[in-house]
Protein backbone atom coordinates (compact mmCIF):
# COMPACT_ATOMS: atom_id res chain seq x y z
CA UNK A 1 0.00 0.00 0.00
CA UNK A 2 1.02 3.66 -0.69
CA UNK A 3 1.96 5.58 2.00
CA UNK A 4 -0.13 8.58 1.65
CA UNK A 5 0.83 11.59 3.88
CA UNK A 6 -2.01 14.72 3.39
CA UNK A 7 0.22 18.05 2.53
CA UNK A 8 -1.92 21.45 2.95
CA UNK A 9 -1.50 24.74 0.97
CA UNK A 10 -3.39 27.44 1.71
CA UNK A 11 -2.13 29.76 -0.26
CA UNK A 12 -4.35 32.09 -2.49
CA UNK A 13 -1.54 34.99 -2.79
CA UNK A 14 -1.18 33.93 -7.05
CA UNK A 15 -4.88 34.11 -8.04
CA UNK A 16 -6.77 37.07 -9.08
CA UNK A 17 -9.75 36.58 -6.80
CA UNK A 18 -9.71 36.28 -2.50
CA UNK A 19 -10.93 32.95 -1.60
CA UNK A 20 -9.20 29.96 -2.26
CA UNK A 21 -7.23 30.02 0.89
CA UNK A 22 -10.34 28.52 2.47
CA UNK A 23 -10.84 25.79 -0.28
CA UNK A 24 -8.85 23.24 2.69
CA UNK A 25 -11.06 23.81 4.86
CA UNK A 26 -14.20 24.16 2.81
CA UNK A 27 -13.06 20.43 1.76
CA UNK A 28 -12.84 19.71 5.59
CA UNK A 29 -16.49 20.90 6.47
CA UNK A 30 -17.80 18.76 3.33
CA UNK A 31 -16.46 15.68 4.13
CA UNK A 32 -18.27 16.21 7.94
CA UNK A 33 -21.46 16.92 5.81
CA UNK A 34 -21.13 13.63 3.60
CA UNK A 35 -20.38 11.93 7.39
CA UNK A 36 -16.45 11.25 5.87
CA UNK A 37 -13.92 10.20 7.90
CA UNK A 38 -11.43 10.69 5.70
CA UNK A 39 -9.32 13.48 7.26
CA UNK A 40 -9.08 11.06 10.22
CA UNK A 41 -7.27 8.84 8.02
CA UNK A 42 -4.06 10.57 7.06
CA UNK A 43 -1.86 12.64 8.76
CA UNK A 44 -1.61 16.36 7.30
CA UNK A 45 1.24 18.60 6.67
CA UNK A 46 0.31 22.11 6.50
CA UNK A 47 2.77 24.04 4.38
CA UNK A 48 3.45 28.25 5.52
CA UNK A 49 1.64 29.88 3.22
CA UNK A 50 2.47 33.61 2.08
CA UNK A 51 -0.44 35.13 2.22
CA UNK A 52 0.52 38.26 4.24
CA UNK A 53 2.13 39.58 0.92
CA UNK A 54 -1.35 40.25 0.38
CA UNK A 55 -1.48 43.65 3.01
CA UNK A 56 1.81 44.73 1.72
CA UNK A 57 0.43 45.44 -1.80
CA UNK A 58 1.61 44.85 -5.08
CA UNK A 59 4.38 46.44 -7.01
CA UNK A 60 4.98 44.11 -9.46
CA UNK A 61 2.22 44.27 -11.93
CA UNK A 62 3.20 41.51 -14.50
CA UNK A 63 3.74 39.27 -12.00
CA UNK A 64 1.87 39.76 -8.88
CA UNK A 65 3.28 39.51 -5.33
CA UNK A 66 5.75 37.38 -6.99
CA UNK A 67 8.00 38.25 -3.87
CA UNK A 68 5.54 36.35 -1.69
CA UNK A 69 5.07 33.67 -4.36
CA UNK A 70 8.49 32.47 -4.61
CA UNK A 71 8.58 32.13 -0.81
CA UNK A 72 5.36 29.33 -0.78
CA UNK A 73 6.81 27.55 -3.50
CA UNK A 74 10.47 27.04 -1.86
CA UNK A 75 8.44 26.11 1.09
CA UNK A 76 6.11 23.40 -0.95
CA UNK A 77 8.99 22.42 -2.88
CA UNK A 78 11.18 21.73 0.52
CA UNK A 79 8.20 19.98 1.98
CA UNK A 80 7.47 17.50 -1.38
CA UNK A 81 11.03 16.99 -1.92
CA UNK A 82 11.19 15.48 1.73
CA UNK A 83 7.95 13.54 1.54
CA UNK A 84 9.68 11.61 -1.82
CA UNK A 85 12.64 11.00 -0.64
CA UNK A 86 10.82 9.31 2.25
CA UNK A 87 8.80 7.36 -0.69
CA UNK A 88 5.49 8.86 0.43
CA UNK A 89 3.00 9.38 -1.39
CA UNK A 90 1.60 13.46 -1.35
CA UNK A 91 -1.67 14.56 -2.05
CA UNK A 92 -2.22 17.95 -2.25
CA UNK A 93 -4.67 19.97 -1.62
CA UNK A 94 -4.09 23.43 -2.48
CA UNK A 95 -5.38 27.07 -3.16
CA UNK A 96 -4.12 28.79 -5.97
CA UNK A 97 -2.56 26.76 -8.58
CA UNK A 98 0.69 28.35 -8.88
CA UNK A 99 1.78 25.98 -6.17
CA UNK A 100 1.86 23.15 -8.28
CA UNK A 101 5.36 24.67 -9.51
CA UNK A 102 6.71 23.65 -6.07
CA UNK A 103 5.34 20.38 -6.17
CA UNK A 104 7.18 19.18 -9.27
CA UNK A 105 10.16 21.19 -8.44
CA UNK A 106 10.03 19.18 -5.14
CA UNK A 107 9.31 15.35 -7.27
CA UNK A 108 11.94 16.32 -9.31
CA UNK A 109 14.26 17.37 -6.62
CA UNK A 110 13.79 13.64 -5.00
CA UNK A 111 13.84 11.71 -7.88
CA UNK A 112 16.30 13.53 -10.57
CA UNK A 113 17.19 11.35 -12.55
CA UNK A 114 13.74 10.05 -13.24
CA UNK A 115 12.00 11.70 -16.61
CA UNK A 116 8.97 13.35 -15.04
CA UNK A 117 5.09 13.65 -17.16
CA UNK A 118 2.49 15.97 -15.89
CA UNK A 119 -1.29 15.21 -16.66
CA UNK A 120 -2.76 18.88 -15.63
CA UNK A 121 -6.56 18.45 -15.60
CA UNK A 122 -7.72 22.06 -16.09
CA UNK A 123 -9.84 24.43 -18.08
CA UNK A 124 -6.46 26.89 -18.39
CA UNK A 125 -2.77 25.77 -19.52
CA UNK A 126 -1.21 28.09 -17.42
CA UNK A 127 1.46 28.74 -19.63
CA UNK A 128 1.92 31.90 -19.17
CA UNK A 129 5.43 34.13 -18.28
CA UNK A 130 5.75 37.65 -16.84
CA UNK A 131 6.47 38.40 -20.39
CA UNK A 132 2.93 37.78 -21.83
CA UNK A 133 0.32 37.48 -19.15
CA UNK A 134 -2.58 39.83 -19.49
CA UNK A 135 -3.72 39.53 -15.59
CA UNK A 136 -0.38 39.17 -13.96
CA UNK A 137 -2.00 36.43 -11.94
CA UNK A 138 0.78 34.11 -11.41
CA UNK A 139 -1.61 30.87 -10.94
CA UNK A 140 -1.28 31.05 -14.41
CA UNK A 141 2.28 30.38 -14.57
CA UNK A 142 3.27 27.13 -12.89
CA UNK A 143 3.76 25.39 -16.32
CA UNK A 144 6.08 28.04 -17.20
CA UNK A 145 8.10 27.73 -14.57
CA UNK A 146 8.89 24.63 -14.37
CA UNK A 147 9.48 24.34 -17.88
CA UNK A 148 11.66 27.46 -17.46
CA UNK A 149 9.97 28.90 -20.61
CA UNK A 150 10.01 32.85 -20.94
CA UNK A 151 7.90 33.05 -24.47
CA UNK A 152 9.60 35.53 -25.81
CA UNK A 153 8.42 35.11 -29.16
CA UNK A 154 4.96 36.11 -27.74
CA UNK A 155 6.13 39.18 -25.39
CA UNK A 156 3.49 41.76 -24.98
CA UNK A 157 4.72 42.78 -21.42
CA UNK A 158 8.02 44.60 -20.31
CA UNK A 159 8.33 43.67 -16.96
CA UNK A 160 11.01 45.38 -14.22
CA UNK A 161 14.33 43.95 -13.67
CA UNK A 162 13.54 43.34 -9.85
CA UNK A 163 10.25 41.38 -11.54
CA UNK A 164 12.89 39.39 -13.50
CA UNK A 165 15.22 38.67 -11.10
CA UNK A 166 12.86 37.27 -9.13
CA UNK A 167 11.49 34.95 -11.84
CA UNK A 168 14.68 33.15 -12.75
CA UNK A 169 14.83 32.17 -8.56
CA UNK A 170 11.38 30.70 -9.26
CA UNK A 171 12.41 28.82 -12.37
CA UNK A 172 15.81 27.69 -10.47
CA UNK A 173 14.63 26.52 -7.82
CA UNK A 174 15.64 22.93 -7.05
CA UNK A 175 18.23 23.32 -10.06
CA UNK A 176 18.72 25.41 -12.77
CA UNK A 177 17.39 22.77 -15.46
CA UNK A 178 13.60 22.90 -17.00
CA UNK A 179 11.88 20.06 -14.50
CA UNK A 180 9.73 18.62 -16.79
CA UNK A 181 9.98 19.06 -20.88
CA UNK A 182 6.72 20.79 -22.52
CA UNK A 183 6.14 17.17 -24.67
CA UNK A 184 5.90 15.82 -21.20
CA UNK A 185 2.74 17.41 -20.45
CA UNK A 186 -1.09 16.05 -21.45
CA UNK A 187 -3.84 18.72 -20.77
CA UNK A 188 -7.37 17.15 -20.09
CA UNK A 189 -10.65 19.96 -20.83
CA UNK A 190 -7.56 22.80 -21.22
CA UNK A 191 -10.26 25.25 -23.48
CA UNK A 192 -9.33 28.97 -21.92
CA UNK A 193 -6.21 29.95 -23.47
CA UNK A 194 -4.66 32.86 -25.05
CA UNK A 195 -2.65 33.11 -27.97
CA UNK A 196 1.08 32.92 -26.61
CA UNK A 197 0.16 29.51 -24.55
CA UNK A 198 -1.16 28.40 -27.82
CA UNK A 199 1.46 29.34 -29.47
CA UNK A 200 3.63 26.62 -27.06
CA UNK A 201 1.19 24.26 -27.40
CA UNK A 202 1.28 24.01 -30.85
CA UNK A 203 5.35 24.59 -30.90
CA UNK A 204 5.79 22.03 -28.70
CA UNK A 205 2.98 19.47 -29.44
CA UNK A 206 1.50 19.63 -26.17
CA UNK A 207 -1.63 16.85 -26.40
CA UNK A 208 -4.96 18.33 -25.36
CA UNK A 209 -8.03 15.86 -24.71
CA UNK A 210 -10.96 18.01 -25.10
CA UNK A 211 -14.33 18.05 -22.85
CA UNK A 212 -15.98 16.82 -26.11
CA UNK A 213 -13.07 13.61 -27.06
CA UNK A 214 -13.44 12.57 -23.35
CA UNK A 215 -17.41 12.48 -23.93
CA UNK A 216 -17.57 11.03 -27.38
CA UNK A 217 -14.76 8.47 -26.99
CA UNK A 218 -14.88 7.31 -23.35
CA UNK A 219 -12.87 8.08 -20.23
CA UNK A 220 -11.20 4.72 -20.84
CA UNK A 221 -9.98 5.21 -23.68
CA UNK A 222 -8.53 8.63 -22.96
CA UNK A 223 -6.85 7.93 -19.93
CA UNK A 224 -5.26 5.02 -21.51
CA UNK A 225 -4.00 7.66 -24.42
CA UNK A 226 -3.31 10.01 -21.70
CA UNK A 227 -1.01 7.38 -20.30
CA UNK A 228 0.80 6.28 -23.14
CA UNK A 229 1.30 9.68 -24.44
CA UNK A 230 3.91 9.70 -21.32
CA UNK A 231 5.18 6.01 -21.53
CA UNK A 232 8.86 7.06 -22.14
CA UNK A 233 7.96 9.24 -18.10
CA UNK A 234 9.29 7.24 -15.15
CA UNK A 235 7.13 8.89 -12.82
CA UNK A 236 3.68 11.00 -13.49
CA UNK A 237 1.98 14.06 -11.52
CA UNK A 238 -1.63 14.47 -11.82
CA UNK A 239 -3.42 17.49 -11.21
CA UNK A 240 -6.82 18.65 -10.95
CA UNK A 241 -7.86 22.41 -11.14
CA UNK A 242 -11.77 22.02 -9.90
CA UNK A 243 -12.45 24.59 -12.70
CA UNK A 244 -12.01 21.74 -15.41
CA UNK A 245 -15.82 20.68 -14.27
CA UNK A 246 -18.29 22.62 -16.14
CA UNK A 247 -19.27 26.72 -15.14
CA UNK A 248 -22.22 25.19 -14.16
CA UNK A 249 -21.50 23.31 -11.18
CA UNK A 250 -18.13 25.42 -10.52
CA UNK A 251 -19.45 28.18 -9.55
CA UNK A 252 -16.96 27.60 -6.09
CA UNK A 253 -13.80 28.58 -7.92
CA UNK A 254 -11.89 31.77 -9.12
CA UNK A 255 -12.08 30.89 -13.01
CA UNK A 256 -14.70 29.52 -14.17
CA UNK A 257 -15.53 28.19 -17.59
CA UNK A 258 -18.45 26.30 -19.69
CA UNK A 259 -17.81 23.26 -21.34
CA UNK A 260 -16.54 21.02 -18.41
CA UNK A 261 -16.71 17.63 -16.84
CA UNK A 262 -19.54 16.20 -14.91
CA UNK A 263 -18.53 15.73 -11.12
CA UNK A 264 -19.00 11.42 -12.52
CA UNK A 265 -16.56 12.44 -15.44
CA UNK A 266 -14.28 14.03 -13.27
CA UNK A 267 -13.97 11.49 -11.11
CA UNK A 268 -14.16 8.31 -13.23
CA UNK A 269 -11.49 10.21 -15.21
CA UNK A 270 -9.07 10.64 -12.09
CA UNK A 271 -10.02 6.79 -10.12
CA UNK A 272 -8.32 5.42 -14.16
CA UNK A 273 -5.53 8.00 -14.09
CA UNK A 274 -3.92 7.37 -10.16
CA UNK A 275 -4.21 3.34 -10.64
CA UNK A 276 -1.23 3.77 -13.28
CA UNK A 277 1.49 2.45 -10.94
CA UNK A 278 4.15 5.79 -11.86
CA UNK A 279 2.07 7.97 -10.62
CA UNK A 280 3.80 9.54 -7.27
CA UNK A 281 1.35 12.79 -6.64
CA UNK A 282 -2.36 13.79 -6.63
CA UNK A 283 -3.52 17.35 -6.49
CA UNK A 284 -6.55 18.87 -6.46
CA UNK A 285 -6.57 22.94 -6.41
CA UNK A 286 -8.85 26.15 -7.21
CA UNK A 287 -11.81 25.43 -4.31
CA UNK A 288 -12.77 29.11 -3.04
CA UNK A 289 -15.96 28.85 -0.68
CA UNK A 290 -16.22 32.77 -1.14
CA UNK A 291 -17.46 32.85 -4.33
CA UNK A 292 -20.19 29.62 -3.82
CA UNK A 293 -22.93 29.19 -1.72
CA UNK A 294 -24.17 26.09 0.70
CA UNK A 295 -20.13 25.16 -0.47
CA UNK A 296 -21.82 22.92 -3.27
CA UNK A 297 -17.95 23.11 -5.15
CA UNK A 298 -16.34 21.99 -2.38
CA UNK A 299 -18.53 19.25 -1.88
CA UNK A 300 -18.33 18.00 -5.54
CA UNK A 301 -14.29 18.47 -5.20
CA UNK A 302 -14.06 16.58 -1.42
CA UNK A 303 -16.08 13.51 -4.02
CA UNK A 304 -13.42 13.64 -6.18
CA UNK A 305 -10.94 13.43 -3.56
CA UNK A 306 -11.92 10.72 -1.94
CA UNK A 307 -12.69 8.45 -4.94
CA UNK A 308 -9.58 9.02 -5.95
CA UNK A 309 -7.80 8.52 -3.09
CA UNK A 310 -10.46 5.10 -2.25
CA UNK A 311 -8.75 3.86 -6.05
CA UNK A 312 -4.94 4.77 -5.36
CA UNK A 313 -5.22 2.50 -1.63
CA UNK A 314 -7.22 0.10 -3.53
CA UNK A 315 -5.35 -0.76 -6.28
CA UNK A 316 -1.73 -1.09 -4.66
Amino acid sequence: MRDIKLVEVRSEIAAGTRGASMGVDALKIASLDKKSDFFTQFDPINVPDANNYLWKGNNFPHAKYIDGVYQVLKNVYSTIESLRMEKKFPIVLAGDHSTAAGTIMGIKAADPDKRLGVIWIDAHADLHTPFTTPSGNMHGMPLAMVTQLDNLDCQINEPSEETLAIWKKIKTIGGEFPKIIPSDIVFITVRDTEAPEDHLIKNYGIRNFSTQEVRSRGIERIAAEALETLKDCDQLYISFDVDSLDSSISVGTGTPVPDGLTVQEAIELNVKLIQDKRVCCWEIVEVNPTLDSENVMAENAFEVLEATTKSLVDNF
